[in-house]
């Protein structure tokens, strides 16, 4: 039977995982629409985009590591897994809104 942290471990990891899922089926989307755009303009965000993919590397690459770490551990890394969601999530807002 699952200790209460690892309950708590598990669950944060599914919610984490879930948002990430979230941002980057919405990050699929918006780039399918910025195909449609007009060459010089996509050129621009194209390179946004690739910026987004980036930060969405890092937040996948830090949802592994977290799942990786020690149950004596990974309380110390969600306020680091938070920074790198959030960053994502604020790019991404920034970029829809440029869009």
């Amino acid at each position: 039977m699952p200790t209460k942290t690892q309950t708590q471990r598990e669950e944060y990891t599914a919610k984490m995982k879930l948002q990430l899922d979230e941002l980057n089926a919405k990050m699929n989307a918006l780039e399918a629409k910025t195909k449609e755009a007009k060459a010089d303009a996509r050129e621009k965000y194209e390179a946004e985009m690739a910026k987004l993919r980036h930060q969405s590397e890092l937040a996948v690459a830090k949802l592994k590591e977290f799942k990786a770490a020690g149950d004596d551990t990974w309380e110390k890394m969600v306020d680091e897994m938070e920074k790198v969601r959030d960053a994502f999530t604020s790019s991404f807002h920034y970029f829809q809104s440029k869009f």
